[in-house]
């Protein structure tokens, strides 16, 4: 398997990594003091995002995560990715390469018609608005996606849509202007044809968004909102592919948005261990630094050794989704929604526990970059469910072939 980046490629990823360096991390104690400032209920945008986005745009770097527009594959792009990740606040959105975003543009490049592409698609990929994704409920295990309970029910030429959704991210951010919706269609269909996809606009009459969820005390610029659809009528025009396509779309989004994911957190955990050794390097303590001390060193070496190992298994992932699509590489990227978030919650807990009490404030990127990437551990479906995935193939694979 060949994991080299194309020329193009390589020279892109010198120029994501001068911007996120030299432009992007600088910026991020004027991002955090203005929504300090502004208190965690209020969601407008800080100016500098602006600023930054026009800023990788100019330098090319926009839209890079989309292979039909930026001509780069999954395994190239997540290298870039990667980079991101070592300012996630800011870094996707100033390359407009940030989630759900992504993975809607997506969606709606493969199985958006052309008024929805020319409606909604062209817009995201110019950074004009933001999107949601709505299929999370509160009231069900939705890591098994059939178990959704929201209804979206035929009236002549319109869907009605009645239901409770929560972890839709993005819809607190005031640019929010469409939501993805995945309900029922069939409630006695088979188990993955009751569901389909339609296209909400925000102010859809009977579309609340009801509150902000916060994780582990943190609130999102974009939020994660718990969101209220009640005799919400769209055209049934409105719906992505066909009735009972749902399960289908949901499953071909998630492919190349976990590379996305992955890499980004692996770029933090690259934060974290840079951020650990320099302060090993500088802290003394019992008369000598920090990195002196050999359960130190076996942290920075740990760390070391699962970022490169969770990065290989990221790549062959990527990789193989380039040679044969996300269905050929299902077990890997099964695999690395598992690997990363714990790698990189382990590398992060290492960094703090060196940094003392400064490593759980938010005076460094670390408590916070916990707190996102614990919660990795669950979205996009938690562990066991792709533990459970993981050990279905093998068996498949040796036992019950």
């Amino acid at each position: 398997m060949d994991l080299r980046l194309s020329d193009k490629a390589q020279e892109t990823v010198e120029r994501v990594r001068e911007f996120v360096f030299d432009t992007v991390i600088p910026a991020e104690p004027e991002y955090y003091e203005t929504r300090a400032q502004a208190g965690p209920d209020d969601h407008s945008v800080p100016p500098v995002i602006e600023r930054l986005k026009a800023d990788a745009r100019s330098r090319g770097l926009w839209n890079l995560f989309l292979p039909s527009e930026s001509g780069f594959s999954n395994l190239e792009y997540a290298a870039m990715a990667e980079l991101s990740g070592w300012s996630n606040d800011l870094a996707p959105e100033a390359m407009n390469c940030q989630a759900p975003d992504t993975g809607n543009m997506e969606t709606l490049h493969l199985f958006g018609n052309e008024q929805q592409k020319r409606e909604w698609l062209e817009p995201l990929l110019d950074g004009e608005i933001r999107s949601a994704f709505s299929m999370t409920e509160p009231a069900v295990a939705s890591s098994d996606a059939t178990n959704i309970e929201t209804s979206i029910v035929r009236d002549g030429d319109d869907y009605v849509i009645n239901g409770r959704k929560w972890w839709s991210s993005g819809a607190m951010d005031p640019r929010c202007a469409i939501f993805i919706v995945m309900g029922k269609t069939d409630f006695d269909g088979p188990k993955h044809r009751q569901q389909s996809m339609v296209l909400v606009p925000r102010t859809t009459p009977g579309l609340t968004v009801v509150r902000d969820v916060g994780v582990f005390g943190y609130q999102d610029q974009h939020g994660h909102a718990e969101v209220l659809f009640e005799d919400v009528r769209v055209p049934v025009a409105n719906r992505l592919a066909e009735e009972g396509d749902g399960f289908l779309i949901a499953q071909g989004r998630l492919g190349p948005g976990r590379i996305h994911h992955c890499m980004r957190a692996i770029g933090m955990a690259e934060r974290a261990l840079k951020l650990m050794c320099e302060r090993a390097s500088s802290r003394i303590a019992f008369g000598k630094p920090l990195a002196d001390q050999g359960m130190v060193q076996q942290a920075i070496a740990e760390s070391r050794l699962e970022i490169d190992q969770a990065r290989l298994l990221t790549q062959k992932a990527a990789a193989m989704i380039d040679a044969g699509g996300a269905k050929s590489a299902r077990t890997e990227i099964a695999a690395i929604k598992i690997v990363v978030p714990r790698m990189t919650c382990a590398v992060i807990d290492r960094a703090i526990q060196v940094h003392g009490g400064m490593g759980v404030s938010d005076d460094t990127p670390l408590a916070r970059g916990y707190a996102w990437h614990r919660a990795m551990r669950i979205f996009d479906g938690p562990d066991e469910v792709h533990i459970r995935s993981v050990a279905r193939d093998e068996l498949r694979r040796h036992v019950r072939a």
